[in-house]
């Protein structure tokens, strides 16, 4: 009969992955601690480090998609504050000729 597989939450996975970054201890200690394979530890430990780079990387890229979103936002803005003014000069003519707008 086949051993049920046990299913790890990510905070567990997550403080297992951060004991193997530290090094205080070895990962077949950290692994012994926690009742779980040292080559489990080890893989844990790698995708948190290359995690950590993609946790970066959206950081910097969420601030340039926020930049141009501000810079798209300023140039709506001004848009929208030209055709006011062309709206309200078309009125003013109109009324002046005797046009219904």
């Amino acid at each position: 009969m086949k051993k049920q597989r046990r299913i790890h939450s990510a905070e567990f996975k997550a403080r297992v992955a951060m004991e193997a970054l530290k090094g205080v201890k070895t990962v077949a200690e950290i692994a012994a601690e926690n009742s779980v394979h040292p080559v489990q530890v080890t893989q844990w430990k790698r995708e948190m480090q290359e995690g950590a780079v993609q946790l970066f990387e959206r950081s910097s890229k969420a601030k340039a998609r926020e930049e141009s979103q501000e810079a798209e936002k300023a140039r709506l803005e001004r848009k929208v504050g030209q055709l006011v003014v062309e709206v309200d000069w078309l009125q003013k003519k109109c009324r002046e000729l005797g046009i219904d707008p």
